[in-house]
């Protein structure tokens, strides 16, 4: 498939609440999408990067630079998915800006073809069980009035996030507040260390699926000690960049439960990757969120139905964080949502409301 050229655009999406985690605050998503352009159509990516790296190394405008400085330049002059990430290895890091391009080039191939991200990654599912992230609130009856609205618009799993000062209270009020029916888990986004292993432990008494990245993203070594002292199953996140990462943390016994992220991780060619692998280990995987719009969350959705995808993931509605989403939305449905079943990925941007939300654009001819 030739590229005839790339358009890097950013729009600002401003969220329905702030969402705070224990590295920040998020009022709003600047959020750089990516179009690929062929003689036969296009094809949309989107790159998760915040504005500051705080999550990780990239932010958004790092992103941008070196799509444009580095790795639009480098790719081949016919290209798949596959091809693009045989380019774009001797490039070190920068996983969230090559999953875009990936993603837009493999986007642009499927709708070429009429093939659905679904179908192509090997989905069993034509829906996926969704579950909602939860930020850190001032106070607990604001925690518990968020769960119960989130409850009754039907989440099958809320995800607590926690930091020291903000963990067993709160978790203790949900549990209490909604009984052990419903499926609750706790993410620290490494706000911990291995000195808080006996407070950590204290969430075992909550019958929690898992406890998501509690210690440092570089230091599987103790996350490794840690899982040993608690009965509540570690999950990693942010450590895992890369299949390689994922057998490593196996190995040590870091993990038991692995999230996967596309845009972490480099592509959904990875995030394939790892899953199989966690399939061939017994290892059960979800899908995690980075806030993305509707075109980002049509990736996620597509992956998640693959079969090693166990727990129910961060796919949540677009409701969850905007008003207004770029795509059409995708709505809960007893709890699920629709995997999309159109070529590429199956949505496409609303074009009025994706120019009223632009705030930059960029073409870049190949």
């Amino acid at each position: 498939m030739k590229i005839t050229g790339i358009e890097l655009r950013r729009i600002a999406m401003p969220l329905r609440s702030p969402f705070r985690t224990s590295f920040g605050v998020e009022t709003a998503r600047d959020v750089l999408l990516v179009r690929v352009v062929t003689p036969e159509g296009e094809g949309w990516g989107e790159c998760v990067a915040m504005s500051e790296p705080r999550y990780c190394s990239e932010y958004v405008d790092g992103a941008a630079d070196v799509l444009r400085r580095f790795l639009v330049p480098a790719l081949p002059a016919v290209a798949d998915a596959h091809a693009v990430r045989r380019a774009l290895r001797p490039f070190k890091g920068h996983r969230m800006a090559k999953a875009a391009l990936e993603t837009a080039v493999l986007d642009a191939r499927l709708r070429a073809s009429g093939q659905s991200f679904g179908t192509y990654l090997g989905a069993e599912r034509d829906r996926v069980p969704c579950g909602v992230s939860v930020g850190i609130m001032d106070s607990v009856p604001e925690l518990l009035d968020t769960v119960a609205g989130f409850v009754d618009e039907g989440y099958v799993r809320v995800k607590l996030k926690i930091e020291p000062g903000w963990d067993l209270a709160p978790v203790r009020a949900v549990r209490e507040r909604f009984g052990d029916e419903l499926l609750l888990q706790v993410d620290a986004n490494a706000a911990y260390t291995l000195a808080d292993a006996r407070r950590l432990a204290e969430l075992d008494a909550f019958g929690l699926l898992l406890i998501e990245q509690p210690l440092a993203d570089d230091d599987l070594v103790q996350h490794a000690a840690l899982a040993k002292r608690l009965r509540t199953p570690v999950c990693l996140d942010e450590s895992i960049e890369s299949a390689r990462d994922a057998a490593a943390a196996i190995t040590l016994g870091a993990a038991s439960v692995i999230n996967i992220k596309p845009g972490r991780v480099g592509g959904c060619l990875e995030a394939k990757a790892i899953h199989d692998l966690c399939v061939a280990h017994g290892v059960p995987v979800w899908c995690g969120g980075m806030l993305e719009t509707g075109l980002g969350r049509a990736a996620n959705v597509a992956l998640a139905a693959l079969p090693g995808f166990r727990l129910p993931g961060d796919t949540s509605a677009s409701g969850r964080y905007f008003a207004t989403d770029i795509t059409e939305p995708f709505e809960l449905a007893d709890g699920h949502l629709d995997v999309p079943t159109g070529a590429g990925l199956g949505v496409d941007p609303l074009p009025e409301v994706l120019d009223r939300v632009t705030t930059a654009r960029e073409w870049i001819r190949l």
